[in-house]
């Protein structure tokens, strides 16, 4: 079963290393890695997927909780959270017509186009790491010349936060 598992850390050099060296010696395979800023400074937020049952969930979020620069970490429930990924894709086309099945394609699946030229179309897709599958298995026979994805970033819904306690105000 896939998990997501939300981690703040110590905004410091090194820590991905750790934290990736971790899934590593544990032989747990990362299948989505996504690390920005939180909205704390000096504090980053990691969406890590894995694949695992019950009890290699449990031995890795021990494990993240032992480094020294870990925060937080908590498990997002994918019923309770939501979750999307950024995927931006370069698609040769050869004349109009193929240019003219991009677009319709890109419109269907709500993306965007960034940028248009005479041999390429560049389109950007955010959603669920299903829909950016799909619109990527649908470009594949026009021909795909480049991908880079973000791999999920997720929130859990309503008022529930990751997040670090509120100092209270004096």
């Amino acid at each position: 079963m896939k998990h997501t598992i939300a981690v703040l850390v110590r905004d410091s050099p090194g820590v991905l290393a750790k934290i990736s060296g971790l899934f590593s010696r544990r032989g747990y395979n990362i299948e989505s890695l996504a690390v920005g800023h939180s909205e704390t400074p000096g504090v980053s937020r990691m969406t890590i997927i894995v694949e695992g049952d019950e009890k290699a969930l449990e031995q890795i979020k021990k494990q993240l909780n032992k480094l020294i620069d870990t925060i937080k970490v908590v498990d997002l429930d994918p019923n309770k959270s939501v979750s999307r990924e950024l995927a931006l894709i370069k698609v040769k086309v050869n004349d109009t017509q193929q240019r003219s099945e991009v677009i319709q394609m890109v419109d269907v699946f709500r993306a965007k186009i960034l940028d248009i030229s005479e041999q390429s179309v560049t389109v950007e897709i955010t959603g669920r790491q299903d829909k950016v599958q799909a619109l990527i298995e649908l470009l594949e026979p026009i021909g795909i010349k480049e991908i880079v994805r973000t791999g999920d970033v997720s929130l859990a819904r309503g008022l529930k936060v990751v997040t670090l306690p509120k100092k209270p105000k004096r």
